[in-house]
């Protein structure tokens, strides 16, 4: 699939790197945002170039690098760099992420997942007994640790696609870890509630200076462990994390934790290996939407999702009162319930599992989804009585996997001025992954944390005597929920936008109803992003408290959705291109984010 680009610039000149000379970043005098949990932000426009990160402080690293020359792809080294300094509880070089890259004419999928180790098998979420461990038990321990992948997959992108020097893009988070940058509020509230953190002796000594008190919102953090760390990436590679003193230093925290020691080894770190993976493009009215193919459940759950619903006569008018309506969110729901169903029977790492039919777009074949959107009722929900389908024939019969949780992630969204444009998920899985902060061995304060993405996998490996698609193997990776995705016009081929969002398995539902707000609704990346979230993984109903009228959840009661107020923290970043060519980006009011751009 070719996608073109008007202003396309010859190959070449896209491949020059400029030297570090090119490249002079100038930290901001950026102070941490309010308190609230929800802030109303008003989207941004831009003409030529734009980016939209988790926090103020990696967008305007990934502005800068735009605004010397770099590209999408540089871009984005520079604000994962410093999403894991100031955002640390989300993302970082210790875990792993998926990136979706529109180079101006086609679209490459670059899986950094991290990757079980060799010696690890089926049991190894399993107690004495045979029985799973505590799901908190197995994530805050070495067992949890996955070979991270994030480092690989961007020097892989970087050297196929950058213009600036890889060492210019680290400057950024180097001059802040150096330097210092002020606690957001998201950090100080996510520390403070995080009891098991404390737990680790460096990370107590660091984010809790030795004490039970976190690090006050706008206290001044330099990180001088990682600042070391990261001088020596952009020196030498990502092979500093993967061989040597730093290796050495993951590996002994992990096979040494005190809870449930680990079987990671310097092998699995240095044969790990970033992988491009061919793009899922689905055509989706007016649009073409692309996302990641599996390891990651994100785009076919998504697709198969919108999917039913184009196939339902809608109920009602899908909006009510600034919200979706109570009729548009049952039919929502039912489609997620089916297409969670087949989710947890068939998605699972390709290298280990087969597509049913030797082809994952069986998932979304329109007869498949027809018969899918048949099983949704008009008037009563389905519960947790939801099946999964049978899309085509399969080698191995799999059971479906029990549902656990997920957690975690960042996402970075960028379109640079030559209409080359990044989707990045990034994550260590849970706020803090493991709970392992990892100092690389240089003996300064602070550091990096490792991922706990291994709870991604199924911690029973068989029910009913079938074996679970996503159970753990050597060598595999975990099924994911992220879901980078870039949006195409089907008849021009022109990029449309860029969006993704952490938040575990909602993820999903996350991406979904956004994307229909912007194609079918009429909102801008804004307003899509301002409407208030109601998801499901089976059973109950999750509710955004406080942001649904009343008459609204007593539909959904009366549709017999069992239904639960919480919290439902997206962090959505969104840029769409207007019809007049000009970019306007939206950031999650419910997190930190900002774009930024010219």
């Amino acid at each position: 699939m070719l996608h073109h680009w008007k202003n396309l610039l010859p190959l070449g000149l896209l491949l020059l790197p400029l030297s570090a000379a090119g490249f002079r970043y100038e930290a901001p005098a950026i102070s941490p945002e309010t308190e609230s949990g929800f802030e109303e932000k008003p989207g941004w426009e831009a003409e030529t170039f734009a980016v939209a990160a988790a926090n103020p402080l990696a967008t305007d690293a990934g502005y800068q690098v735009l605004k010397a020359g770099g590209n999408a792809i540089d871009a984005a080294v520079a604000v994962q760099a410093v999403l894991g300094l100031v955002e640390p509880q989300s993302s970082g070089i210790g875990g792993g992420s998926f990136l979706l890259h529109f180079d101006g004419d086609s679209v490459q999928a670059f899986d950094g997942r991290e990757m079980a180790p060799a010696a690890v098998g089926e049991g190894l979420f399993l107690d004495d007994n045979g029985e799973p461990l505590a799901f908190m038990e197995a994530v805050v321990s070495g067992r949890s640790v996955g070979v991270p992948g994030t480092l690989k997959m961007l020097e892989k992108a970087h050297r196929e696609h950058g213009a600036l020097a890889w060492e210019t893009l680290f400057t950024p988070a180097i001059t802040l870890a150096e330097e210092g940058f002020k606690v957001s509020p998201r950090l100080h509230q996510s520390l403070a509630s995080d009891e098991a953190l404390r737990n680790d002796p460096l990370a107590k000594a660091f984010y809790y200076q030795g004490k039970d008190t976190p690090v006050a919102t706008g206290e001044m953090l330099k990180n001088p462990a990682l600042a070391e760390i990261l001088r020596q990436i952009a020196q030498h590679g990502s092979n500093v994390l993967h061989e040597g003193a730093i290796a050495e230093d993951l590996v002994e925290r992990v096979n040494t934790h005190r809870n449930h020691p680990g079987d990671i080894s310097l092998d699995d770190l240095a044969a790990y290996d970033a992988l491009i993976r061919e793009p899922m493009c689905t055509p989706w009215l007016q649009w073409e939407v692309c996302g990641f193919p599996p390891p990651s459940s994100g785009h076919l759950t998504v697709m198969q999702i919108l999917g039913m619903l184009d196939q339902k006569a809608m109920l009602e008018a899908p909006l009510d009162n600034g919200a979706p309506s109570g009729g548009w969110l049952h039919q929502f729901l039912e489609a997620s319930r089916l297409a969670f169903a087949d989710r947890n029977r068939y998605i699972a790492d390709p290298d280990f599992v087969d597509a049913p039919g030797g082809d994952w777009n069986t998932l979304l074949a329109p007869s498949y989804l027809a018969k899918r959107a048949a099983l949704i009722s008009s008037d009563k929900s389905m519960g947790n009585e939801a099946k999964p389908g049978n899309p085509g024939e399969l080698d191995v019969s799999w059971a479906v996997a029990p549902s656990q949780p997920e957690y975690g992630t960042s996402h970075i969204s960028i379109v640079d001025a030559d209409g080359r444009a990044v989707a990045m998920t990034s994550s260590i899985e849970q706020a803090f992954g493991s709970r392992i902060l990892a100092d690389g061995g240089t003996g300064l304060a602070g550091g990096y944390l490792l991922n706990n993405q291994l709870t991604d996998f199924s911690f029973v490996p068989e029910v009913d005597g079938k074996p679970v698609a996503n159970r753990v193997e050597a060598g595999k990776r975990p099924r994911s929920s992220m879901s980078p995705t870039l949006i195409f016009e089907r008849e021009s081929g022109e990029l449309m936008g860029s969006l993704g969002s952490p938040g575990g398995a909602a993820i999903i539902h996350y991406t979904a109803r956004t994307l229909v707000a912007l194609r079918d609704w009429g909102l801008n990346a804004q307003e899509a992003l301002d409407l208030p979230h109601a998801i499901t993984l089976g059973d109950h109903v999750f509710v955004e408290a406080g942001r649904f009228p009343e008459e609204t959840l007593d539909a959904l009661e009366d549709y017999g959705h069992k239904i639960t107020l919480r919290e439902l923290t997206s962090g959505l970043q969104v840029i769409m291109r207007q019809d007049d060519g000009a970019l306007f980006g939206g950031a999650d009011p419910r997190r930190e984010g900002v774009v930024m751009g010219d």
